[in-house]
């Protein structure tokens, strides 16, 4: 498969994503057309999660204040869990990013935006945590995808390049397990 055509006909963003996700680098890509269709929907789903809001998932407004989630767990289950995911997310992408291990990145970014699609709740504390594990997300994909990311987080809202922007950083209490399974 000819790399210019799927760049014409899908944008250099989910060629370069295919290429990272497809395997590691020290085996041969095979360039497949159900591998490149299912990247594009995977950034044509990250487009609509950040642009198509749903009116039952709003985002919260640039800068708003960090709502006492502890308290509004009981309102909205799962935001407690998300945040963890999402620090999760950071610390392990980061990790895989500097092993070189891009095909992990992209399997963890996934799931961190499967996990972020089925938050539910609409009052501000799962609002938040939407806005903060959306704009994680993106600047996680920036530098897989810097045209996409860069769209992205002025959808948004922000009006600083994603290229400026500092690395998102784990928070080291939301990487603590209080249980623990045995089997």
């Amino acid at each position: 498969v000819d790399p210019e055509s799927i760049i014409d006909t899908y944008g250099a963003d989910t060629a370069r994503l295919f290429m990272l996700s497809d395997s590691p680098p020290d085996r041969d890509l095979d360039w497949t057309e159900a591998g490149i269709e299912g990247a594009w929907r995977y950034v044509n789903r990250l487009w609509r999660m950040v642009n198509g809001r749903d009116p039952g998932k709003p985002i919260a407004p640039i800068g708003a204040p960090r709502p006492n989630i502890e308290a509004d767990e009981k309102d909205s289950p799962g935001l407690i869990f998300i945040l963890k995911e999402t620090h999760k997310t950071i610390a392990n992408v980061t990790k895989d990013f500097e092993r070189f291990h891009f095909n992990k990145v992209v399997a963890r970014i996934r799931e961190l935006t499967n996990c972020v699609d089925y938050l539910a709740g609409d009052n501000d504390a799962a609002a938040w945590v939407r806005r903060f594990t959306l704009e994680t997300v993106v600047r996680l994909v920036g530098p897989m995808m810097p045209h996409l990311g860069e769209e992205l987080w002025h959808s948004l809202g922000h009006e600083t390049l994603l290229v400026d922007e500092d690395w998102p950083m784990a928070k080291a209490a939301y990487l603590v397990e209080d249980t623990v399974v045995v089997a």
